[in-house]
């Protein structure tokens, strides 16, 4: 029993939990300088207590790197302030879409960005911030000769927006990491710890965290993890065995790992607990559903057919390991179990048989449940009794209450079928050791527990088994999840192969991507793996999921639709500023200033978008009404009327689309009058 506190709430403690929902890598723990006291539930002794580093939570609000000496429990390594404040750092970056390379554009609800996923992350801070229900990435694995993504440190915040704002040789580029770097580990972990930082903002409080990762980087993955979710909200390591190498020199190194966090592991367990069906259960109750139909309270008759069914199944069908559920009742199918005590702190008590009248046999280690609630499962049907008192009775347990089970935390694929499903989709292997989408599909299930139009996001895409995944799981059950995947167009080379095997694969793909005219970058692979998984379960599941949703929205990340003057006003000259009367950059179209509008705005940029013509000018509408945007010159007060007619819930337009400076001064007061809920702004 938990004893009163009898004092005061400690403030201190609560402004710590505070700041640690908004910033739990600024928790630590530190020596007690008051000694060793009594940890919370005043059993033992500690030296220890939680308090906040606030050198780290400086960092957190600064622009530029902050030093600090204070000795304390934490995660470091060289770089890891840079990381930090490349996370935080903003870019003037945008997304621009790509009609032609994209599937369905207009009504699909799935993402495919091609680019740095810094940037992409970034981008999507405010439009889908707390609405991404799971998150799974395959990172490259730091083997030393893996490409990892190269990120820019050591500037502040200033340099970083200024020079994200310039396409050079400097932006979006991919290093090798080998052993020859001094700091093999450390880059590592500074690529992958300023992108978990930023992909923890956009899950859900009920969101999930997985991640893939090989042997060279758990320990420090399960660290960065800990640091940026908080080590309360790790849910669990799964082990991925692909199979057994005998080249091995002690055990096998076939293995792989699956990290899981919870960004609310409370939230996330208040949901329910995850479990999966047991064995081949649905068969079963298709069976019986199928016994009641024809026999209806016949249960006798029921039980026998039950037990004709389990004796014609082979003996390696795992519905036969229920065949104990034969009985049937007015609940469901259950078996007898055993109705004893494992303990002997349960009171003795007599049960009458209800035909015989006389107390029954007792149980050896005594009654399961204490007498009243013994006597109210008899009232409700829930104790089998013998045909008289010299049998024990037993307790009936429901297959329904034991039709699901929790799933091992290990699993075991060789990837052959997922190989196989490849090359019937593009007639060769061009895909090294594939991430096998049946158990990505079987585990995103699983974390998902029933939802079936959640957001899935993987920004380390590769060939986008994760958006091939979804797609199954929708044509599976009808499902309208989405998918937004992130994948940088890196270039395949040969030179990068690791084995003779990789280098054929990457000789295969490359011979692909000129048969078909495409460029030759994992980006192309994998938006073409989509397009043809998405057309083949749409052909199966024409009947059983006309509604699948097969598309994707190709958005490509690129410099911002704004001219340098707009972030830079002080490096203009003179003899520039006739240049700048328009600032929008020349090479963009409506609809690229359209998606910049959405990311602004932290609208969702898978919305439906159409185009009218209303007094002769282009306007966007995206969700109906949701925003009406119009780029075109020569705006007049009259077609700023019938746009206001229509009510919307957003109006922009372009600052040099005006056709006088009277329309600009006008339009808000022509909103107020006839859509005053409208909110309107320019770019």
């Amino acid at each position: 029993m938990e004893k009163l506190k009898l004092h005061s709430p400690d403030l201190t403690q609560e402004n710590i939990a505070k700041l640690a929902e908004l910033f739990p890598s600024c928790v630590t723990e530190i020596k007690d300088e008051g000694g060793r006291k009594k940890d919370e539930k005043g059993g033992g002794n500690s030296s220890l207590r939680y308090a906040i580093d606030f050198d780290q939570l400086r960092q957190e609000l600064a622009t530029a790197i902050v030093e600090g000496p204070q000795e304390r429990y934490q995660l470091n390594w060289p770089g890891k302030r840079e990381a930090l404040l490349t996370a935080n750092a903003p870019i003037a970056k945008t997304l621009r879409p790509c009609r032609e390379e994209s599937v369905n554009f207009e009504t699909t609800q799935n993402l495919f960005i091609e680019g740095d996923n810094l940037d992409a992350l970034k981008l999507l801070q405010e439009t889908y911030l707390n609405k991404v229900k799971m998150i799974y990435i395959d990172p490259p694995y730091n083997t030393g000769s893996d490409f990892i993504y190269e990120d820019d440190f050591a500037e502040d915040t200033e340099a970083y927006f200024q020079r994200s704002n310039q396409k050079d040789e400097a932006g979006n580029r991919i290093v090798a990491n080998t052993e020859a770097n001094g700091r093999f580990h450390s880059d590592w972990m500074s690529m992958i710890y300023s992108r978990l930082r930023l992909a923890r903002n956009l899950l859900r409080d009920d969101g999930v965290l997985l991640v893939s990762i090989g042997p060279e980087e758990v320990k420090n993955l399960l660290g960065v993890l800990g640091e940026i979710f908080g080590e309360d909200n790790r849910i669990s390591i799964l082990t991925w065995e692909k199979g057994r190498k005998n080249d091995s020199t002690f055990f096998s190194e076939s293995a792989e790992y699956m990290l899981a966090f919870a960004k609310n592991k409370a939230t996330l367990s208040s949901l329910g607990k995850w479990r999966e069906r047991k064995g081949r259960i649905d068969a079963i109750l298709e069976k019986y559903q199928d016994m009641k139909t024809r026999f209806g309270a016949d249960h006798s008759t029921i039980e026998i057919e039950m037990r004709k069914f389990y004796a014609g199944l082979e003996e390696d069908d795992s519905a036969k390991k229920l065949a104990h559920f034969y009985r049937s009742d007015d609940r469901g199918l259950f078996f007898g179990a055993d109705i004893s005590s494992a303990s002997t702190s349960i009171p003795d008590y007599e049960i009458i048989h209800p035909v015989s009248k006389k107390p029954v046999k007792k149980p050896s280690r005594g009654w399961g449940a204490t007498e009243p609630v013994m006597l109210e499962r008899i009232k409700n049907d829930e104790v089998l009794f013998g045909s008289d008192e010299s049998t024990i009775p037993l307790k009936k347990s429901y297959l329904y209450e034991v039709d699901s089970i929790v799933k091992t935390p290990v699993f075991y694929k060789d990837g052959r079928a997922a190989s196989g499903i490849l090359k019937s989709l593009f007639g060769d292997v061009i895909f090294n050791n594939p991430k096998d989408h049946l158990v990505l599909a079987d585990c995103i299930s699983y974390c998902l527990q029933g939802t079936k139009d959640a957001i899935v996001l993987d920004f380390f895409a590769g060939s986008s088994s994760t958006a091939h995944a979804v797609i199954e799981m929708n044509a599976a059950d009808a499902g309208n999840r989405r998918f937004i995947m992130v994948q940088i167009p890196e270039i395949l080379d040969v030179q990068s192969a690791t084995s003779p095997a990789a280098k054929q694969t990457i000789q295969r793909a490359m011979k692909f991507l000129q048969a078909n005219g495409m460029p030759f970058t994992i980006a192309e692979i994998s938006k073409e793996r989509i397009r043809r998984a998405g057309q083949k379960f749409k052909a199966e599941n024409a009947l059983t999921a006309p509604g699948l949703d097969i598309g994707f929205r190709v958005l490509k990340i690129d410099s911002s639709n704004m001219k340098d003057v707009y972030y830079a006003p002080d490096a203009v000259q003179q003899g520039d500023l006739l240049a700048q009367v328009d600032n929008i950059r020349a090479d963009r179209t409506p609809e690229d200033l359209l998606f910049q509008v959405l990311l602004d705005w932290g609208v969702d940029l898978a919305l439906p978008i159409t185009t009218e013509t209303i007094a002769g000018k282009q306007v966007f509408f995206v969700d109906s009404n949701a925003l009406a945007a119009c780029f075109e010159s020569g705006i007049n007060e009259d077609f700023v009327k019938a746009l206001a007619a229509r009510h919307p819930l957003r109006a922009v337009f372009r600052d040099a689309g005006f056709g006088s400076d009277s329309v600009k001064i006008n339009i808000e007061q022509i909103f107020k009058l006839i859509s005053p809920t409208t909110e309107v702004k320019s770019i």
